[in-house]
């Protein structure tokens, strides 16, 4: 799996003033918009309440799973690999030429090397199995020997070339080999549902914070006399929500520092947040969705207590 790069900044909820930050009072934000221009007009709540779709989640969690099913694609197909050559008599030791660590040959005459009919069939195998996945062209872009180096190591390649069939010592190490391999993407695929269900566990989080939010505005667009300390409890509970929107970040962020596969386990690289890139550099979506959303989520909860602080200023 090659990881794509991607942004490993930290992703912050943005205030909606930064340089005010510090004026969270309702009386401050109230007299703050009073002061705006067109702080008088019509403001309209209605409309602002529609439900929110949650696509960078959405996105993120369909793009897991197609990650995941491509995952164990390949860790089936290198069981398989592993079973065929399992099953391989091997050739006598007296006919070898090199052992599996001798000199490095050059890779790219595998596939070319003819051989006996047990190495014939090993490069079937390889190519009925590994580099028959639908996607395997498509993401990989490797020739048979290519591939064989990459996954089970360059001294396999070598050793296949040089020797023109399969010795014993060789079959050992491409099953040993290829069942690393599946195991390696089977811990990734484990990894990948880890982060599936946390997108399901934030995307709950974040529907039942905009569903209260669009309760609460719903609710003061419905009063029409004296609205004033619905107003206020509307805006002070919408304050609370924005504060959920920001511990959900923080959350996530802590999640990102903490991922469900280090990446030196599977994926070769040292940036601890690179499975997340690995996951989500390809996609054309933001390289942090859930932190997108959550900032999404966050600008609505903002928008509407500026319009409940427009309309305490009305004073209707």
């Amino acid at each position: 799996m090659s990881v794509n790069p991607g942004s490993a900044g930290v992703f912050q909820v943005p205030s909606a003033d930064p340089a005010v930050a510090e004026c969270a009072t309702l009386s401050c934000e109230v007299s703050a918009v009073a002061t705006e221009p067109g702080a008088i007009t019509a403001v309209v709540l209605a409309g602002v309440v529609a439900f929110l779709a949650f696509t960078y989640v959405r996105d993120a969690t369909e793009a897991c799973r197609s990650e995941r099913s491509r995952v164990l694609a390949e860790r089936d197909a290198f069981e398989s690999f592993a079973d065929r050559v399992a099953s391989l008599e091997p050739a006598p030791a007296e006919s070898m030429t090199a052992p599996l660590d001798g000199p490095a040959a050059r890779v790219h005459t595998v596939d070319r090397a003819g051989g006996d009919v047990t190495l014939r069939r090993v490069l079937a195998a390889y190519r009925d199995t590994v580099m028959s996945l639908p996607h395997y062209e498509r993401e990989y872009d490797e020739t048979l020997p290519e591939s064989l180096a990459a996954e089970l190591g360059p001294d396999t390649a070598t050793a296949l070339a040089s020797d023109r069939t399969l010795s014993a010592g060789a079959q050992s190490a491409l099953v040993r080999r290829s069942r690393q391999a599946a195991e390696a993407r089977s811990a990734l695929g484990e990894a990948i549902n880890t982060e599936i269900d946390a997108l399901g566990a934030v995307k709950s989080d974040l529907a039942g914070v905009d569903r209260r939010r669009r309760r609460l505005v719903e609710h003061l667009d419905g009063i029409d006399r004296d609205p004033t300390d619905a107003a206020i409890d509307v805006w002070e509970r919408l304050d609370e929500l924005e504060r959920e929107c920001d511990a959900l970040a923080v959350d996530r962020q802590t999640a990102l520092d903490d991922p469900p596969l280090r990446p030196e386990a599977s994926l070769g690289v040292e940036d601890e947040r690179a499975f997340y890139e690995y996951l989500y550099g390809p996609t054309e979506g933001p390289n942090h969705p859930v932190l997108s959303q959550i900032a999404e989520l966050g600008d609505r909860v903002r928008s509407d207590k500026d319009r409940v602080a427009r309309r305490l200023a009305r004073g209707r």
